[in-house]
């Protein structure tokens, strides 16, 4: 009692002491160190009791609240927790550059005096919240380059002040969303001076209701998405517009006549779609410096005469377009041109520079055309390529008939003679060896082509240290190197940024040079256009801070030591408490049985037997998928409802929740959680956990992003499936089968498989999806398992519904169906028609093709290799033989599938896709849990 007495006593002076010595506000206070607990690599300044006046590294506040957190670069790993809605008066958040991961917290909606978000090459994944929309003083939102996947939140049109918008670089997917009805949209942000929302998954038509003439932009960049349907002609509207970014999508139709309008344009890229119809006359866009309309489907067209009166162009891109006829001399006249690229076209005649070209002109590549001569004139100092002309075809030696090497491209030398220095450091452009705070400079709009002239480079140089210290930042100088042009049409640039004073940089220092590269504000010299920047680690902070101590801080230190003491005491009183509690419920855990509660007579069966996956509280999945939401909700069925999922690490899952009362659901519950916990292969859908709770029963398992093969072979997901990747499903598919037939043990047949079962992750991979019917044998049962006919209607094997004994050839069977839907991308089932049935009927082997051009999906009969339609469906028709016994192994389905793959010119043990950016059609699925799949399986009746 007397212990207690003193405690008490000493929390009394715990509180005068802090009462009349801190500074902090006690929520703000709690918030940050709610923050300290899941933040490692802190800096050492987060030790004292004051934040606000302790001077804290990155924290600055207004009297006693905090109002900014700026932790650029500090190298700190965790996770944003949501203890940050705390801090009620917070204008700045920045933690770009560190190694953050999980979810961005929905709490963040909270901090209604937010004006600047900025959360740049952090790790973060999962959705972005919709209350993301609920800061109504936010200015700049940048979350570009992190791992966030699922749709632009609609509710970022609410945000009326906002100025950048900045998502580039995720794996964003759906719609750009549009205001209707009471449903905000992009469309609202009417004071919005970018949209950047590049290198993403985004699919679906660019709405025309997103543009208007009260829009403010200036960029627009949209670049390598999966869009398609036509460019609206609303976009010439956009009066403000200087850098507009459509290309590699899959865009489609004419090129509006109204973009014409867009006199402020500066960069127009229009390349890598499938745009037709005539080649848009843009005689209006008279800021038009750099132009690239390549790699489309224009009607073929002479040169239009309307490009020579861009006065303004300094690179001229449009290779693979059609153009046809001679190059007018007028072309080469244009005083800033320095690039012309007109590659794989029809142009022929003769080339003529003429005399009074260009002084800055330097390369003109006109490969794979029909120029037959050159007009030479002596002094030419251009870089120019005629590989694949008439000119070169006939043995031509000179040096235009020849590839040149890649461009040098150089920065500002030094002023002075570097030293030698020791260590990790590196000379500055003063001369000094210091170590500087570095990351790379991406520009995706350079409008000037010359890499070569190092005063441009000067400039940007130049201008990055005036701004820096005009910011009060304490740096001697800029270093830029290594100008790199990427495929995607960006520049690269590497930034070294040197300390003064001094050889290092504190972490007052980085926070703020982060926070100025990070907010993207500055203007860049002309020409370099919009950037973002990629900071590497710092790791060489100053090594000690300033120990002297103020007399205004030693009444602060005295009350820090009392209330230090008795924290401590409290802590350890708390910790012994905590710890024994701790061990109680690890103890209990072990002693607890997840299916204790099962029910045999009502759940299937006997309590499954699982191994190595998870077992989730009910509350740990309601967390996740934000109590079951509507928005989370990516498919239903007859077993029940299937939800997307954040887990606290921020990998997206998805969870199949059981609907109460299904029995059937308990069967499926018991056979896929003992199948999947045990069975472990790239081609099958991996069991992350389950959750057998509250009644609950549920699964988790991985999610996957681009949908179910019959969504895709439908055009549901958008994703073009020509025909090598068709081959490289099949062998997928096949794989995962064999591997359930032949190497699990004991083998499993799946007794489901159908295209909506086969899911197609990031890579196109096909996964197998769906064990809730799936069956396997025993030592008694290596030929057959006699069992009630379930499936579904279509991939039926006949001979198991005639004698309900069940074979890995009925798995056979099902997937000849499979291999039919990937021919003709018809369901098993149409209008009454059996795809088997039509195949046999239309098929004559004495034809090319089979005589099954009528009934072949289109993408397959006008993108083959000869041969290799003919032969899947010699393998289809053997898979779907009768009786069973004549229908080849599965592990003979998958040897016949490499077979044609290499005729093919297809390494069948190649990885897929390269990415999900790099797909033909560059578009994103809805979500791979389809209705269909999802539906309770019912013994109905084969055709």
């Amino acid at each position: 009692m007397i212990c207690w007495r003193i405690l008490c006593s000493l929390l009394v002076v715990l509180v005068q002491v802090f009462g009349t010595a801190a500074r902090t506000n006690t929520d703000d206070f709690v918030a940050l160190e709610a923050l300290k607990d899941v933040w490692k690599n802190l800096p050492p300044s987060w030790d004292g009791d004051d934040p606000c006046g302790n001077d804290w590294d990155g924290i600055s506040c207004s009297d006693d609240r905090v109002t900014s957190i700026s932790l650029g670069s500090m190298n700190l790993n965790g996770q944003l927790s949501s203890d940050i809605q705390k801090l009620s008066a917070l204008v700045i958040l920045d933690l770009s550059y560190n190694n953050l991961n999980g979810a961005l917290p929905t709490s963040i909606g909270n901090l209604k005096k937010l004006t600047t978000l900025i959360l740049v090459g952090c790790g973060l994944s999962g959705r972005i919240p919709d209350s993301i929309g609920s800061l109504p003083e936010l200015q700049l939102l940048s979350l570009n380059s992190n791992n966030f996947v699922g749709p632009i939140p609609p509710s970022i049109g609410n945000l009326s002040k906002l100025y950048l918008l900045d998502l580039t670089d995720n794996k964003l997917s759906g719609t750009i969303p549009v205001s209707k009805g009471s449903t905000p949209g992009l469309d609202m942000l009417v004071s919005a001076g970018h949209f950047h929302l590049g290198k993403n998954q985004l699919s679906g038509e660019i709405p025309p209701q997103l543009f208007s003439s009260k829009l403010t932009l200036i960029h627009l960049l949209l670049e390598n998405n999966r869009l398609t349907g036509s460019i609206p002609s609303s976009l010439g509207l956009v009066q403000t517009l200087e850098v507009v970014r459509l290309d590699r999508n899959s865009l489609s139709g004419s090129v509006p006549e109204n973009l014409s309008n867009l006199l402020r344009v500066q960069e127009l890229f229009l390349a890598n779609n499938y745009l037709t119809g005539p080649l848009p006359n843009l005689t209006g866009m008279t800021s038009l410096t750099h132009l690239d309309m390549s790699n489309n489907s224009f009607d073929a067209t002479d040169f239009p005469p309307w490009f020579s009166s861009l006065q303004s162009l300094a690179a001229l891109i449009m290779d693979d377009t059609h153009i046809q006829g001679q190059l007018p001399v007028s072309l080469f006249d244009i005083p800033c041109l320095q690039t012309v690229s007109l590659k794989n076209n029809q142009l022929n005649g003769t080339l003529n520079i003429g005399s009074d070209h260009s002084d800055e002109l330097e390369l003109i590549d006109l490969r794979n055309n029909s120029i037959e001569a050159i007009t030479q004139r002596a002094g030419y100092s251009i870089e120019i390529t005629l590989v694949g002309n008439p000119i070169c075809n006939e043995g031509g030696t000179e040096k235009y008939c020849t590839i040149p090497q890649q461009q040098n491209y150089s920065t500002p030398p030094k002023s002075c003679t570097p030293l030698p220095c020791d260590l990790d450091k590196t000379s500055s452009p003063t001369c000094r060896c210091a170590y500087p705070y570095s990351g790379t400079l991406v520009f995706s709009a350079p409008s000037f082509a010359s890499f070569g002239n190092t005063s441009v480079f000067g400039s940007l140089q130049q201008k990055l240290l005036s701004k820096f210290r005009s910011e009060s930042q304490p740096v001697d100088s800029v270093s830029l190197s290594n100008p790199t042009r990427k495929e995607d049409g960006n520049l690269e640039l590497n930034l070294q940024v040197f300390p003064s004073g001094q050889d290092y940089f504190n972490r007052t220092g980085i926070s703020g040079l982060a926070l100025i590269l990070s907010k993207q504000t500055f203007t860049t010299p002309d020409g370099f256009g919009p950037y973002s920047f990629n900071a590497n680690n710092y790791t060489y902070f100053t090594g000690s801070r300033n120990s002297g101590i103020s007399s205004a801080h030693i009444g602060a230190l005295v009350g820090a030591l009392v209330g230090g003491l008795v924290l401590l005491l409290l802590s350890l009183v708390i910790g012994i408490y905590a710890f024994r509690q701790k061990k109680r419920a690890e103890i209990a855990g072990k002693k607890s049985d997840p299916f204790a509660s099962w029910d045999p007579s009502r759940s299937g069966g006997r309590v499954p037997h699982v191994k190595g996956a998870i077992c989730f509280s009910f509350d740990e999945l309601k967390k996740c998928t934000d109590n079951f939401s509507g928005m989370n909700e990516i498919g239903h069925g007859g077993y029940g409802k299937v939800y997307r999922g954040t887990l606290p690490s921020g990998q997206l899952v998805a969870v199949k929740r059981a609907q109460h009362g299904s029995s059937q659901g308990g069967i499926e519950f018991a056979t896929e959680i003992e199948l999947l916990s045990r069975v472990h292969h790239k081609n099958l859908v991996s069991l992350l956990g389950f959750c057998f709770d509250q009644g609950e029963q549920m699964l988790v398992y991985e999610y996957i992003i681009n949908g179910s093969l019959k969504d895709g072979l439908t055009g549901r997901t958008g994703i073009r499936l020509d025909w090598m990747r068709r081959l490289r499903i099949a062998l997928g598919a096949a794989r995962g089968i064999h591997y359930l037939h032949e190497l699990a043990d004991p083998p499993i047949i799946h007794r489901d498989i159908k295209t909506s079962n086969i899911l197609l992750d990031e890579r196109l991979n096909a996964k197998v999806a769906d064990f809730g019917l799936s069956k396997p044998m025993g030592e008694q049962e290596r030929s057959h398992v006699t069992t009630e006919v379930k499936g579904t209607a279509g991939y039926f094997d006949p001979e198991y519904y005639m004698t309900q004994q069940l074979t890995q050839k009925s798995d056979v069977y099902s997937f000849g169906v499979v291999l039919l839907e990937l021919l003709t991308a018809r369901r098993p089932i149409e209008k009454g028609k059996y795809i088997v049935n039509e195949v046999k009927q239309a098929m004559d082997k004495t034809k090319d093709m089979y005589n099954l051009e009528g009934i072949l999906d289109p993408i397959v009969a006008s993108n083959t290799v000869p041969g290799s339609v003919e032969k899947v469906t010699d393998l289809a028709l053997k898979c779907i033989q009768e009786p069973g016994f004549n229908r080849p192994t599965m592990g003979e389905v998958l040897k016949e599938i490499e077979n044609i793959m290499e005729l093919a010119g297809l390494n069948p043990n190649a990885e897929s896709t390269a990415s999900s950016q790099s797909f033909d059609a560059r578009k994103a699925s809805s979500h791979p849990y389809t209705s269909e799949s999802l539906s309770s399986h019912s013994g109905a009746s084969p055709p």
